[in-house]
Order: structure tokens, then sequence, then C-alpha cells
């Protein structure tokens, strides 16, 4: 089993949008899925209700506990991906604690990057310790045909982490189909397809 934490300390980075689509993703390739919802707002809880469960299994826990409590939920399942809860370390430094990757989605600019300087302190203090964990930015809420300036470049040389090759458009039918408790994958978006198939992919490539 691996564990994939989606995680970062801001809001509003579309966490919620990749943990669904990511792991409806890996489930079309017949992978048996979970997402744990550790963010006390409940978004992915309140996402599935609305199909009543119906297309991924959603566990609530939202607690500093979660580094322990998982272990009695996960038992059967290929990957377990977490949705991480905004600006509160003790609950992200759990869910780093049991992850086996961790994403961390931002929009493209150096101010989001920078502020998530702590997350990347708890990665790198996990790596230390001999944590055999990997992490990697994910851009998210890309304006379709723009570069990362190069600021955003030298931010993520000097934090030593990679970033995915794929990255996420801001895209219409992201936030339609969560409203709708759907995917994109239940849209006609290919492109979005695409997108989050990529993702899929880069990350089955260190599974």
């Amino acid at each position: 089993m691996k564990t994939i934490a989606i995680l970062n300390q801001k809001g509003g980075v579309g966490k919620t949008t990749l943990t669904i689509n990511l792991a409806y993703a890996l489930q079309q390739d017949g992978y048996k899925v979970l997402i744990v919802d550790s963010d006390p707002q409940g978004s992915a809880r309140d996402w599935n209700n609305e199909t009543e469960g119906a297309i991924l299994p959603v566990v609530g826990l939202d607690r500093a506990s979660l580094a322990t409590d998982i272990k009695a939920v996960t038992s059967g399942y290929d990957f377990v991906i977490i949705d991480g809860a905004p600006q509160l370390s003790t609950h992200m430094a759990a869910a780093v604690k049991c992850a086996d990757i961790v994403l961390i989605p931002v929009k493209p600019s150096s101010l989001d990057l920078w502020a998530s300087s702590d997350l990347v302190a708890i990665i790198k203090q996990r790596q230390e310790i001999g944590a055999d964990l990997k992490a990697a930015f994910i851009v998210s809420q890309a304006i379709n045909n723009t570069n990362l300036a190069n600021e955003v470049s030298e931010v993520l040389k000097e934090y030593q982490l990679q970033a995915l090759d794929t990255k996420i458009v801001n895209r219409v039918s992201y936030p339609d189909s969560i409203s709708n408790g759907k995917t994109v994958f239940h849209t006609t978006d290919k492109k979005a397809q695409n997108e989050i198939n990529q993702i899929k992919q880069e990350l089955l490539q260190w599974h």
C-alpha cells in the first residue's frame, strides 16, 4: 500500500480537487483506493455525501492522532490519499508521518511557494531521520500558455524539492464537477482528464 498526502498550509490551492480526481484516476486503473479526509472542514466528505459514497470511499480522520488512527481503516487498499488540513501544523505533521509521497499543490507564484516553508521543513526532517519519503510541488490553477516565472524556479531550487512536470490548469470543469459530487472524468473535458492521468503516471513511476 502507498499513502499519498496532498498538503499545503494555505487553503484554496485545490487540495481536495486533486485528491478526488487522482483517487478516481487510480481507481479506473483497477487499484483499490481510499480517501482520508483529515481536514475538519470536511470538504471531501461533503463531496462524497452528494452521491452517498457511490464514486469513492471516503473516511474522516481530522485529528492529530491521524498517523496512529489511519492504520485501523486502510487495510486492503492499494492507495490511500490524504486530503490535508490547512493551517493545522499538528495535523500536517501527522499526515507527513504516515505518507510515502507528499504532493504540495501551489499556485504559480513565489509567494505561494514561500508559504509552504513550514511544510517543507517537516518533510526534510522526516527525510533526514531516514524516512523513505518522496515529495514534490505540483503547480495548480495555472493559467494556460504561461511559463513559471524564473523566480519560482529559483524558490524550487532553494527548497531542493522537485516539481511534477504536469501542471493543473485553471479550468471550470474542476470546481463544477466537484460541486456536483463528480470528477472531471464525468465531464467532457478531455484536457482536464489528461492532466490528471499524466499526474497519475508520474506518481506511478515512483510506486
